[in-house]
């Protein structure tokens, strides 16, 4: 549901037919959104200066302001794992603004794309984890004291298991509710309701992206750091 319309499928929906494809909506919206970020990514890249101006700008606006909350909040360290935090932001960002193009929905308003995610998250943050630390990694479920374990590793194994789930439902949520408001609005007082909340609402998709991004750092984080 996107930008206030009844039909907000529309475009991908007429692109399978055109095709004769079944490929599902959110998937091709989800290209879409790798696509433009490939455009903005090559026009970034083809016209890079010492003094950045345009689109260059926006982009060290953006990277920089996140490199340093990274760096704060973890350390140095945190360079290393930065990348891949950055581009789940640009990306997540880029997928839920999607949803405010009429005609266009947000992938991330489906939960396939949402847990897509989540699981790379998990695999990624246990990944570096184990790189850190090695076979001592496993220390960081057996709880402070040795008498412990046999409490605390079921607890934080259920904890690690359920953040994945945690990441998308949110994420679908709160994304998927924000559209549901504005088809409802449309529908109430087309135009003169719809357009005020899309000020708000692009700030709710900044946030949500802001949110993921942040509980990947915490999880990040708490991998690289040492096990107490």
């Amino acid at each position: 549901m996107a930008g206030g319309l009844p039909h907000p499928l529309l475009f991908m929906t007429e692109l399978n037919n055109m095709l004769g494809t079944h490929i599902p909506n959110h998937v091709l919206y989800t290209w879409a959104a790798m696509g433009i970020l490939f455009i903005c990514g090559s026009l970034v890249y083809r016209k890079l200066s010492l003094v950045p101006g345009g689109i260059q700008n926006l982009f060290e606006i953006i990277i920089g302001g996140l490199e340093d909350f990274v760096v704060t909040n973890i350390g140095e360290g945190g360079r290393k794992v930065f990348p891949f935090m950055c581009t789940l932001f640009v990306f997540i960002l880029t997928m839920n603004l999607m949803g405010l193009i009429p005609g266009c929905d947000a992938p991330t308003a489906n939960v396939n794309t949402n847990a897509a995610m989540a699981v790379c998250v998990f695999l990624y943050y246990n990944w570096i984890g184990i790189k850190t630390h090695g076979a001592g990694y496993i220390k960081h479920f057996m709880g402070p004291v040795p008498y412990l374990i046999p409490l605390m590793l079921p607890i934080e194994l259920v904890s690690h298991l359920a953040r994945p789930l945690s990441l998308t439902l949110r994420l679908f949520g709160n994304i998927r509710g924000e559209e549901i408001v504005l088809i409802l609005l449309f529908v109430l007082a087309p135009v003169v309701s719809t357009l005020p909340m899309y000020f708000l609402f692009t700030l709710a998709k900044v946030i949500q992206a802001f949110i993921f991004f942040m509980l990947t750092m915490i999880y990040l984080k708490g991998s690289l750091e040492h096990a107490h």
